[in-house]
């Protein structure tokens, strides 16, 4: 197996256990200490960890079928440095009320959109 296929698949389900803690924290621990609004950008925060931990399976398994691996693995990257700002930048902002966290926010979204448009061209690139 090579080494960004597996470095992937690690990631992601990695992202999925924590995804699967904090989305029980968020709906145990948090429902009686936050405001309903909050509890609503803590579940967005969960909700896109778990897409983009489904996302890194399938740079996993793109990088996996192509020879060119060098623009998947940074597509890859790109996605886990995304989620890792989006969603904890909105833990943070939930958690610790420090709501200047919600200022960084898009950069996390901004790095996921780059990361999906860096995949789409490596795979139709060749």
């Amino acid at each position: 197996m090579h080494i960004y296929t597996k470095k992937f698949l690690f990631l992601g389900a990695i992202l999925m256990a924590l995804g699967v803690c904090f989305g029980a924290f968020g709906a145990h621990g948090l429902k009686s200490i936050v405001t309903p609004e909050m509890l609503t950008v803590f579940h967005t925060g969960v909700e896109y960890q778990f897409y983009h931990a489904l996302g890194l399976f399938a740079v996993a398994f793109i990088v996996h079928l192509y020879e060119d691996k060098k623009l998947i693995n940074i597509a890859g990257n790109l996605m886990f440095l995304g989620v890792m700002i989006f969603s904890f930048s909105l833990y943070l902002l939930v958690i610790l009320d420090i709501r200047w966290l919600g200022a960084i926010t898009p950069i996390g979204g901004t790095l996921m959109i780059i990361s999906w448009s860096v995949l789409a061209y490596s795979i139709i690139k060749k």
